[in-house]
Order: structure tokens, then sequence, then C-alpha cells
């Protein structure tokens, strides 16, 4: 049978669009599942500010009768007004191992697109940095992490088919922790915070002492990322949402925040236990059983997820960057750490990656955004 497409029009098939890849990976060792809640807001107009100014389609394909793939079109103004390209992108991307699926999904995104007056099609890319994006290419045999894709192998090789190529590449660190920090790392964090006056937020509590600081991380985010790949600016509204969705989660070991003189954030660095394995005993559900999966992850593991760090751009040189590893490694190596997992990287973010440089690491996966001229 051919294939069919149907677009996303009910908040039924809106489930059915959220829960394909449940039963794509089913019993898949490396997978992790996002939380079906989490992408049904972020797929509603009602729950994600982005759609005050973002265009979006979800199809849906079937084939037999059954559901075989899914994707998500997305025409971001923002995106247009600041790097000056009228581009689709496309997210939420999942089919069977067919190529007539896979090529089905793709045409209807075009096809929107040429309709919108796009010059091109690029993706996997989200509403923004905070949705997954980079279609896995290296490292099938890796554990996924809550903040990023995992794919079959069989995806690039149907995208690059259909004659798909690299617009940009991250890639991604296993990190080991040793039992002890290094001590050159501590002694340089002192010494640059005696310098410049700068100093590490004493925090006990995420509500008392670190959300009173929320507004002041995005702005310093905003600032030193505003250059990265396919960022675009995030308005209060937006900012508002992701303070509520997951800063009430982060534990005050895991996050470092540097202030200036005056008081004022001018760097932080923000990570949590991994939440992979605990993800995939979710199955998808925080109640009645998953959210003990996830507290129990919080509370005892040996792998920690690196999530964001930023430096505004005056102080970028200036060592601030160590003092965020000292801060948080410390307290990796208080709770029993061995290894921490960069999550992706622009491959030509050499100021990022010379963070390891005294650690073992291995590059252990690689994620790429297709682009396609239309």
């Amino acid at each position: 049978m051919s294939v069919q497409i149907q677009e996303v029009q009910s908040r039924r098939d809106l489930k059915k669009f959220v829960k394909f890849p449940f039963s794509l990976y089913k019993g898949h060792p490396y997978w992790v599942p996002v939380l079906i809640q989490d992408d049904l807001n972020t797929l509603s107009a009602k729950s994600n500010p982005a759609y005050a100014f973002c265009e979006v389609k979800n199809w849906l394909a079937y084939k037999d009768g059954k559901i075989a793939g899914r994707i998500t079109a997305i025409l971001n103004s923002k995106h247009e007004e600041k790097w000056g390209k009228r581009q689709v992108r496309f997210g939420w991307i999942d089919f069977i191992e067919d190529e007539t699926v896979s090529a089905a999904l793709m045409e209807t995104v075009e096809n929107w697109a040429k309709e919108k007056g796009a010059e091109s099609v690029h993706g996997p890319l989200g509403f923004t940095d905070f949705d997954h994006e980079g279609m896995l290419i290296e490292g099938f045999e890796e554990m996924g992490t809550m903040a990023s894709i995992y794919n079959y192998a069989y995806y690039p090789k149907h995208l690059e088919k259909l004659g798909y190529t690299k617009d940009a590449d991250w890639v991604e660190y296993q990190i080991s922790i040793p039992d002890k920090f290094p001590e050159q790392i501590e002694h340089y964090s002192k010494m640059v915070q005696e310098k410049y006056g700068f100093r590490v937020l004493e925090a006990k509590s995420t509500k008392r002492d670190i959300l009173p600081y929320a507004h002041q991380l995005f702005d310093v985010l905003q600032e030193a990322y505003k250059d990265l790949y396919g960022v675009v600016h995030l308005t209060k509204e937006q900012i508002d949402a992701y303070i509520k969705q997951y800063l009430g989660y982060i534990t005050p070991d895991y996050i470092g925040i540097v202030l200036n003189k005056e008081g004022k954030v001018i760097g932080f660095g923000i990570t949590m236990p991994s939440l992979s394995k605990a993800l995939q005993k979710t199955k998808g559900r925080l109640f009645p059983f998953g959210i003990f999966h996830l507290l129990r992850a919080m509370k005892k593991n040996d792998v920690v997820d690196l999530y964001l760090i930023g430096v505004l751009p005056d102080y970028q040189g200036k060592g601030v960057a160590g003092i965020l590893l000292n801060k948080m490694g410390q307290g990796f190596v208080k709770n029993g750490i061995k290894y921490a997992e960069s999550n992706p990287e622009l491959e030509l973010n050499n100021k990022v990656q010379q963070q390891w440089k005294h650690f073992e690491k291995r590059q252990h996966k690689r994620r790429r955004c297709y682009i396609k001229k239309i």
C-alpha cells in the first residue's frame, strides 16, 4: 500500500504523534523516552509561548493502516529576522525503516515550505535550543540523554539519499571524573576570584538562593549564545515558562553561578544527575510510579549530564569558566559522580571543548543538522 500523510488536527491525533516512538523503540537499550506530557505541552499553542511567532504543522504517516512515521515543520519568524534566511525547520522526526515513508514525510515538509516561500529546509531542530536538535550519526551503541535525540542508524542514510547534506555538527563527550578534583583547577579558581573580585554564589536552597537569579541566568545565556548556530532570542514568556519547567529541579551541588563585584551574574553552569535510565523506567509517565524513579536517580547516581554553561562575552577569557568548572566539579566528587555527559557541543566551539583538557574523555557521539535547498 502507498503511504498516507495525515495532518495532526486534534488532541487525540497529537497524543498518537507523541506516543509513536514508544512503539518504534520499544525495548531498545539506548533510546531515552521523553515525558509524554512535556511533548504535548511543547507541541501545543496553549502552553508553548513560541507559537506567538511560529507557524507549526505536525503530520503522521500511515502505511498498511498503521502509523509508520511522524514529523513537525516550523516556520520561525524570529529566525528569519535574526539570520536573514526564510527557512523551515523540521523536528520530531521518526519513521520505520521504509524509504517510501521517509520520502513522503520529507516531501510533505518541503511542499509546505515552498508554499511559505522558504529557501531551504533544515533540521532536526525545535522551536529553540532547549528543544531536541541534531540527528545522531555516530554513537548508536551509546546511551541517550534527556537533552538529546536518539535515532536508528538508518535515519541519516534516508535523509542523505533524499538530497540532504550537512549544515552543522555537534559532538558529545563522556568525561571521566577523578576521585579527587585536580588541584590546579581549584588553585586557578581561587586566583581568578582574588584578582577580579569575582565570587561563587553560595547556595543551599534552589528556591531561596538560586531562583532569585533565574532571569539573570537567561540574560547571560542569551548574550553568550547569540552567535551560535540557529539560536534565536527568547521572549520573556518563553523564559518564564522555562524557569517554571526546569529550574526547580536543579540542586545546588550541580549548579555554579559566578557574580562580579556588583553582585551581577556573569557566568553560570547547570548540570543534573543523569535521568536516562530512570526515564526508560517511567515509560513516558510521571504517575503513578515514574516520579519515584526520577527522584531516586536525582539522589543516587554516578553519572551527571552537563546542560548549559555560559559566560558574558566581556568576561570571557578571564577565568570564569574555570571557576564554574571547579564549583561543579567539587559537587561531582562530593556526590560520587564517575562520568559526565557533555551533551551536544558545536564541533567548532573550541572554547567549550577546552574545558575538558584536564580530564580523560572520549568523543562518543556526533549529531548533524541537515539542510536541503528547495
